[in-house]
Formats: C-alpha cells, structure tokens, sequence
C-alpha cells in the first residue's frame, strides 16, 4: 500500500470528485427541471450527466492523463529525450572510474549490476538490491 499511496490518493481523489459532481449535478436537475414544470427522470439525468462528464473527460482528464501518464512512461523507459545529459554524466563518472583501474571496473560492474544497467538504458528500482561484496 505504502509504495502504490499516491496512486491510492489520486484513485480517492477522483472517485469523490466524480461522486461529489453527480450529486451536485443531480439537485441542478431537480431544480431545473422544477423551474421549468417538468418532471424528474433518472434516465434523463443519467444521459445528460453522463453527456457533461465525458466533455469534462474529453477536454481535460484524457490530455492530462496523457501529459502525466505518457511523460512518465517514456521516463521510465528512458526514452533519448528524458536521459540526454545523463548519459553524458555517467560516462564522465566512468571515466573517472576507470582510472583507478581493475577497482574502477569492478565499482562499474557493480553498479551496473545493482541498476540492472543493460543496453544503454537503466532499469528503475534497482538500486533495493545490496550491492555485491568485495
């Protein structure tokens, strides 16, 4: 639960607010549908509630969801874009590395191993792995 919470928060923070517009959403019916004289149907609530939610969904949640969801998915898997300067770093540090010599390397393959760094990309959540003994 502790490494999902802020998933967690953003499911609970969703499914109130679409709770909360629903409710509010079903008294303005009402009380439209009173200042007009007509009567209140359920069906006719849902397929105009359900018409103004996906709009709201349309325009705002399915582009932020792609800007948030998208971005971080390419930053996971490390797309060229998101990794540009890093790659330049760790080569740097490499370097340096290497010029303690058969240590420098073993350090290296260390890391790599513990980053689970494989064909120019590293993989998240390698770093909860001990690193290895001397």
């Amino acid at each position: 639960m502790k490494r999902y919470a802020y998933g967690w928060l953003t499911a609970a923070f969703f499914l109130i607010s679409i709770a909360l517009h629903w409710i509010f959403g079903w008294y303005a019916y009402v009380d439209d549908a009173a200042q007009h004289g007509q009567v209140v149907q359920v069906s006719s609530y849902l397929v105009e509630m359900g018409r103004d939610t996906f709009e709201n969904w349309q325009s705002e949640f399915l582009q932020l969801i792609w800007q948030v969801v998208g971005l971080a998915y390419f930053l996971y898997v490390g797309s060229p874009a998101s990794k540009e300067n890093d790659d330049r770093l760790e080569a740097k540090v490499d370097a340096l590395l290497k010029l303690s010599g058969e240590k420098g390397e073993a350090i290296i393959a260390d890391l790599d191993h513990r980053y689970l760094r494989t064909h120019g990309h590293a993989q998240p959540h390698g770093h909860n792995e001990p690193p290895v003994a001397e």
